[in-house]
């Protein structure tokens, strides 16, 4: 297949930095990467067509040959499992023709799973064609692949009223926001935005600062760095431009609360990106959306364009002589690491989303090599909040060292899942009564990155700085849950999304995931668990970016927390041989059983205290 790919360098100026969108603007006319499309994007570029292709192949939503003129991506998360995944699974492959990660054989359908969609809350969910699909079942996906065949596109099936795709009213009718709870700073009615930019004029870009350093806000992708500090920083660096960078690489398998900010209070995040912009002395802002989220990509445009219109953004802004700031979307092609502030720095310049080594730090030397500003989309809508009202205002909610509010984002065993504003410090006893929970037994914090709590000892513990630092994301799962299941669920999910940079990520999870499969198989002693918890610190400490760093924790938490499932699991004592080793294979004799059935035999003797798994550290996602 052969595309015209001159005008495509036009549009985009011949801009190295501009590769995804190059690339994505291939494939949505050829729906895949062809090579003579990539040789001439190279010499387009400056760039070898090697360079070019290790771009788009580091990414999960670029495909290098013809994937089906529909693209059917299938979320893969633990949620999903729990819902009904594998009888959607079975749906699609049998109506399509298409087996999971190939194209059927008329060329019609390609089907793919995909880690996350950020719809844990209205699982199993995929996207065809860019367009979202929730609360799939067998009926439903049959109906769904017969329209197709009939000719009908995937916007039609999902928007039978034909909305334009720019008005809130599309995007709902796709995806439930499923806002559960409403507090003091977000979901409500909108300020004037225009009189809340001027009246930021009226203060010294120190000052403006100096507001969000009093009101204690902290990051809310994560890793909570004082935002005030990010930004002064930012601010001292040397640099000949600066730029802001809104983190919306939601990517975090569990987390969805940025998608429903983004659709329900987006002019919030942005004019918190102009309040920045304003603060740094800024004259560029980028939104890095993940493609998961592109059925939100006109709305937002034209949420951005109304602003325009009312002199929020271009040239002189709210009357401010030589004021000059804007946003542009970046849209990302599917890479959890991107999450990391680095790496997303990296994939916004048209590159692999690989996490850079730090210092400097991306306020010192990020996009462009430039002083950069990043913060993810909560942060910036608390911004704007801190501004209307004040520091004092914010810091009169939650605790002393977590000012404000939380959203966090609910999904699994409850009768209520969604998205919830609460005060920090609120306890998990009290989040589970509020989502509809009764007799959970796990809750796992932050994500696959997070901690595993043990509802019957920690259900008091608090969501806070001080005690369990949440990225928004809760997921819940009741006593029928196999905890072990989940937590091989999960380091898949790490091995899948590793960059391959650095040996102990991408080599030591694949080790810990198999050691792992012992313990499933019931082919596990002591000693296996006792290397779970070594190897596991060592990647924690030897990995080069959170991403790595977290990524053993599935394990780590779940084997301190419930040190009885993995007990339960053991092989009994076989004197000197280890649990582990296949001796009728390793005589070449017949298959036979090399350690009784797990579901069966007695439960072994709980793990040794004397080793203790590291204490959790915070996600990776860095804003």
């Amino acid at each position: 297949m052969t595309v015209d790919v001159g005008p495509m360098l036009e549009r985009f100026g011949h801009d190295r930095s501009r590769l995804l969108d190059l690339l994505w603007a291939v494939q949505d006319d050829c729906g895949y990467l062809p090579d003579d499309a990539i040789a001439e994007l190279g010499h387009g570029l400056g760039l070898s067509p090697v360079e070019v292709r290790s771009t788009a192949n580091y990414y999960h939503f670029f495909h290098d040959r013809p994937a089906g003129r529909h693209r059917l991506h299938l979320a893969d998360t633990v949620v999903a499992r729990m819902s009904g995944y594998d009888e959607v699974l079975a749906a699609l492959e049998r109506h399509t023709g298409a087996r999971l990660g190939g194209v059927d054989p008329t060329g019609e359908f390609g089907l793919y799973s995909t880690p996350c969609i950020g719809l844990s809350d209205q699982e199993p969910a995929m996207l065809i064609d860019k367009v979202v699909f929730t609360r799939l079942r067998a009926g439903r996906v049959a109906d769904i692949v017969e329209q197709l065949r009939d000719g009908r596109t995937a916007a039609q099936i999902a928007n039978p009223a034909g909305l334009p795709t720019a008005d809130l009213a599309y995007v709902e009718t796709l995806v439930e926001s499923n806002v559960r709870s409403r507090g003091p700073l977000f979901f409500g009615a909108e300020p004037d935005y225009r009189a809340l930019v001027r009246e930021c004029f009226v203060q010294h870009p120190e000052q403006v600062t100096e507001l969000i350093t009093d009101a204690g806000l902290r990051g809310r992708g994560g890793a909570g760095f004082l935002t005030g500090l990010k930004w002064r920083l930012c601010t001292s660096a040397p640099g000949a431009h600066k730029y802001v960078i809104c983190n919306a690489d939601e990517g975090e398998p569990g987390t969805f609360k940025d998608r429903v900010l983004l659709t329900r209070c987006p002019k919030q995040v942005f004019v918190g990106m102009i309040v920045c912009a304003y603060a740094v002395g800024s004259s560029t802002g980028l939104l890095y959306l993940r493609a998961e989220y592109w059925y939100l990509r006109d709305y937002l445009e034209a949420q951005l364009q109304e602003l325009r219109d009312a002199g929020l953004l271009g040239r002189d802004i709210g009357g401010r002589r030589g004021f000059d700031f804007d946003i542009r979307i970046q849209m990302g092609a599917g890479a959890y690491v991107c999450g990391e502030e680095s790496a997303l720095i990296e994939s916004c310049e048209g590159r692999r989303g690989s996490p850079r080594v730090k210092p400097p730090f991306p306020a010192q030397q990020g996009y462009h090599g430039q002083p950069t500003c990043i913060d993810n989309v909560e942060s910036f809508a608390c911004v704007s909040r801190i501004v209307e009202h004040g520091p004092g205002w914010f810091t009169s909610f939650g605790t002393p060292d977590s000012t404000g509010t939380r959203l966090v984002s609910v999904a699994g065993d409850c009768s209520r899942p969604g998205v919830y504003e609460i005060a920090w410090g609120t306890t998990i006893r009290e989040v589970l009564d509020r989502v509809g929970a009764a007799g959970a037994r796990a809750v796992q914090v932050s994500g696959p990155s997070g901690e595993c709590v043990n509802v019957a000892t920690e259900a008091d513990r608090r969501l806070a700085y001080e005690d369990l630092s949440c990225n928004g994301a809760l997921t819940v799962f009741g006593p029928q849950r196999d905890l072990l299941d989940i937590a091989a669920h999960y380091l898949d999910f790490f091995i899948g999304e590793s960059c391959g940079i650095c040996v102990p990520c991408r080599v030591g999870n694949v080790a810990l995931r198999d050691k792992l499969g012992l313990v499933i198989a019931g082919r596990a002693d002591q000693h296996d668990l006792d290397d779970l918890v070594s190897w596991g610190a060592m990647v924690r400490s030897m990995s080069r970016c959170g991403l790595g760093g977290t990524s053993p924790k599935p394990i780590l938490t779940t084997l301190a927390k419930f040190p009885e499932v993995y007990a339960a699991r053991l092989a009994p004592a076989r004197g000197p041989l280890l649990a582990s080793f296949d001796l009728a294979a390793a005589l070449g004799l017949p298959d036979s059983p090399t350690a009784p059935d797990p579901a069966t035999s007695p439960a072994a003797s709980p793990p040794a205290p004397a080793t203790q798994a590291p204490t959790p550290a915070t996600s990776p996602s860095g804003a």
